[in-house]
């Protein structure tokens, strides 16, 4: 009933007012400050108006949310109560910030009176994550003799506004929303949502570019299809990173790293065209540095610019050419060589199997064998991960030794890959795909399976989010760790060459002996353990429910 309580009124506004203009996913932890907040998502969710997903820990909550927003491309709400609470959400807040992921936090609070005084759970919520919302309001809280009916309808409009990137960047914004005690009553009826009006997104013009000489596009992270139609409109080679969303096509250069080393090849580029965050590798920004390289900056949505030292010609939202690649003898070999190079280059570092040859009756079925007992390979997982993926799936690359692996060695193929690169940190790797698992699969029979790659040291960092709740959905995923008991990634730093080797294990490489077994069955989720390429390629293959697969590789 209406004014029965002030803060589930109050709450039953906002989310109603959120839902009406696009939210479809909620993400909440338990709280008491929080309790109204929750208990009307929870009825909203029982109203089939939105889907919601509870989880105990913020941080585990905050790269949920994070996975959901970037596969439906819509905000995310997350509910949080006070303190703490708030403050586990900040590495998600950051990687959203950074990668333009929309998240709506609506953190609970003490009202005014009650802060400052040494009560539990209340520190100074407003300006906790600093720059890295776009948006920030501190809404009073509600009181017995009601609030202005517009009041939500406002905050929601401001909010989603914010975050969807309807007039800057989209990224993360908060609602610091105290109440007063009693903290919850009766949901009641749910306010009619009726369709919302909501004006179009914004639309920017792409900046027309033309034809030059000695030309490449260079595609990092979440740079998307477009790097890849610019390089073939242009005709010139497109170095794309594995997360990119732009590795495919028939300009698509795999070896760029060695190539952008070689002086006839990255000494004689005299154009680059960068879209998206590119993080993996050093050759790259050297190249942008680098005196005679002109340097054109495509940053999308992204609140950020990828524009090292400082040198970008220009830095536009969209670019596009709309001419004939070019056709001349020079540009055909510019781009021709670049291609076969970077093919000359894998086929002569492929680490295959032998050749089947068969020549005598039961070689074949020996020799087929043998290859099936192959120990695994960091390039043999990545390429079996690889081979088993397709476009109704999605792969999740964790900040570990394979994703590097993966961006040296894997040929072009159209599947979704994603990756935390806005900052590129261990955080929240399991839980992010999660979310894109969750939102990928939106019902019963809905096609497609999720895998995660990563490393034991950023599987043990998100273990948390292998726990489901009571009655909580689990997707089709698979978690596959490769597992070389410890932080492998420091070996190929020069850090592993000047620091004592005891000192180096200890603080850099951090070994690690967990049972990866016991570990799965805590949180009950199947666990297989593949140590060869024929127990690889069978684990990969199965994929109901909530899969953990270990691969043992070597230091």
């Amino acid at each position: 009933m209406p004014g029965s309580n002030p803060a589930t009124d109050f709450s039953v506004a906002v989310l109603g007012e959120l839902i009406r203009r696009g939210v479809q996913q909620v993400v909440l932890c338990p709280g008491s400050r929080s309790q109204a907040l929750s208990l009307a998502a929870a009825a909203f969710d029982d109203a089939g108006l939105v889907r919601l997903h509870v989880r105990i820990d913020e941080r585990v909550a905050g790269f949920l949310a994070l996975g959901l927003a970037v596969e439906t491309g819509t905000p995310v709400v997350i509910i949080t109560t006070s303190g703490t609470a708030v403050a586990n959400l900040h590495p998600a807040v950051l990687e959203a910030r950074h990668s333009g992921v929309p998240l709506i936090l609506l953190t609970a609070d003490r009202p005014p009176e009650l802060r400052g005084i040494g009560s539990n759970q209340t520190t100074e919520q407003l300006g906790i994550y600093g720059s890295a919302v776009g948006w920030l309001r501190e809404v009073e809280a509600p009181s017995a003799t009601g609030f202005d009916p517009e009041y939500p309808g406002e905050l929601a409009h401001e909010a989603y506004s914010a975050a969807a990137g309807h007039s800057s960047s989209p990224g993360p914004v908060q609602l610091n929303m105290g109440f007063r005690e009693p903290l919850s009553g009766p949901v009641g009826t749910l306010p009619p949502l009726g369709p919302h009006a909501w004006p179009a997104a914004r639309v920017t013009s792409p900046v027309a570019v033309d034809h030059a000489p000695n030309t490449v596009v260079i595609a990092g992270h979440a740079a998307g299809p477009d790097a890849e139609a610019l390089a073939r409109s242009l005709g010139v080679p497109l170095l794309a990173e594995v997360s990119s969303g732009s590795r495919f096509g028939p300009n698509l250069v795999v070896a760029y790293r060695e190539l952008l080393n070689d002086v006839e090849f990255g000494g004689r580029v005299r154009r680059a065209f960068v879209f998206g965050h590119p993080t993996l590798s050093r050759e790259v920004p050297v190249l942008l540095q680098r005196d005679g390289v002109e340097v054109h900056i495509v940053r999308g949505s992204a609140a950020e610019a990828y524009n090292p030292g400082h040198r970008a010609a220009s830095i536009d939202e969209a670019v596009a050419h709309n001419g004939a690649p070019d056709d001349s003898t020079e540009a055909r070999a510019w781009l021709g060589s670049w291609v076969h190079a970077s093919r000359g280059i894998l086929d002569a570092d492929a680490d295959a199997a032998p050749l089947l040859s068969g020549d005598r009756p039961g070689d074949f079925a020996r020799e087929q064998l043998a290859a099936f007992r192959e120990p695994v390979t960091r390039r043999m997982l990545v390429e079996a991960v690889w081979r088993s993926s397709w476009p109704h799936d999605r792969l999740v690359l964790g900040a570990s030794r394979l994703i590097r692996v993966a961006d040296a060695v894997l040929p072009g193929k159209k599947i979704p890959v994603h990756a935390n690169r806005g900052l590129a940190g261990i955080d929240g790797t399991i839980a992010t795909a999660l979310g894109i698992a969750m939102a990928s699969q939106p019902g019963a029979g809905a096609a497609g399976v999720t895998r995660v790659l990563l490393g034991d040291l950023a599987t043990l960092h998100d273990a948390g989010a292998l726990l489901f709740g009571v009655g909580a959905e689990k997707p089709r995923i698979q978690v596959i760790v490769g597992n070389d008991g410890g932080g492998t990634i420091f070996d190929s730093l020069e850090v592993a060459a000047t620091a004592p080797k005891d000192a180096f294990d200890r603080v850099l490489y951090t070994p690690q002996s967990v049972d990866f077994a016991a570990l799965a069955a805590a949180y009950s989720w199947e666990y297989r353990r593949a140590t060869n390429r024929g127990e690889l390629d069978e684990a990969l293959s199965a994929t109901d429910g909530a899969t953990l697969i270990e691969v043992p590789l070597s230091r």
